[in-house]
């Protein structure tokens, strides 16, 4: 991987990219996370694709813009930086948020796009109930309490029986929120606050795309993404039967082995 700032426009941006390989795939991070997560997972991948991973504005390194991040400017921003790295066509994969941003991505974008594959991630805009939780936690963030999302969302993302044998992850994934810059997670926060339903774009689009579900996925129930799959029968489902939120660590080569297939095709 060749780690490398650019300009996506005239936006800062932190990259990896491999540099090698036909097709393409990028990977989008998701909440509170940063490129660092995709780490062991992208030799999955790279035999076969060439991967980009980079830090979406406001988290990692890359550059904060403003009170509010929408899924649209960071699709701008992902987009952007493919056009800058000279990659004109590519699969997305958007895991969890990221999914939000690749959805974006796939309205304003579609030309672009050979694939999307949302990685435990949702087509439907925020409840009331849930864009409350998220002002109480820019609330929470404000009040400089922002160590204790990092001590509970971690274990949140990782199946039960998985808790054990990620211990060392999950530690890591705690000390990521911590070094993340309060502005840039309010920022995310009031952008998914803001975000509009792409659940008729996705079953309209023309990009071929790919749903991966977790079976003990804790953010997303199993009623909710059964439902979500029901809706999309355009969509290739995948589901992670032992993985939580977290697949791509969960059950890495399972979850390659369907990016992979979508990339691919």
């Amino acid at each position: 991987m060749v780690e490398k700032f650019i300009m996506a426009g005239d936006v800062p941006m932190h990259v990896c990219d491999t540099e090698r390989g036909d097709k393409c795939v990028v990977l989008l991070h998701g909440y509170l996370s940063s490129m660092i997560v995709w780490e062991e997972f992208v030799p999955l991948l790279s035999g076969s694709v060439r991967v980009v991973t980079l830090d979406l504005p406001g988290h990692g390194i890359s550059t904060i813009v403003g009170e509010v991040h929408t899924m649209e400017f960071l699709a701008k921003c992902v987009a952007d930086t493919m056009t800058s790295l000279g990659i004109e066509r590519y699969t997305v994969v958007g895991h969890s948020m990221g999914g939000y941003v690749a959805l974006a991505m796939c309205e304003a974008y579609p030309e672009r796009l050979d694939s999307v594959v949302l990685l435990s991630s949702t087509t439907t805009a925020d409840s009331q109930e849930k864009c409350d939780r998220r002002r109480r936690e820019i609330e929470l963030i404000k009040a400089g309490k922002k160590n204790t999302m990092a001590r509970l969302v971690p274990h949140a993302g990782f199946a039960p029986q998985n808790a054990k044998r990620f211990a060392d992850y999950i530690a890591d994934l705690g000390e990521l929120i911590i070094i993340t810059e309060d502005e840039g997670v309010i920022a995310i926060l009031g952008g998914m606050i803001e975000r509009k339903d792409r659940d008729e774009l996705l079953r309209t689009t023309k990009v071929p795309h790919m749903l991966i579900f977790g079976r003990h996925d804790y953010y997303i129930a199993n009623d909710v993404a059964e439902e979500l799959a029901a809706k999309h029968p355009e969509a290739e489902v995948v589901w992670l039967e032992e993985s939580g939120h977290m697949g791509f660590y969960e059950e890495a080569e399972r979850c390659a082995e369907a990016i992979l297939r979508m990339a691919l095709r």
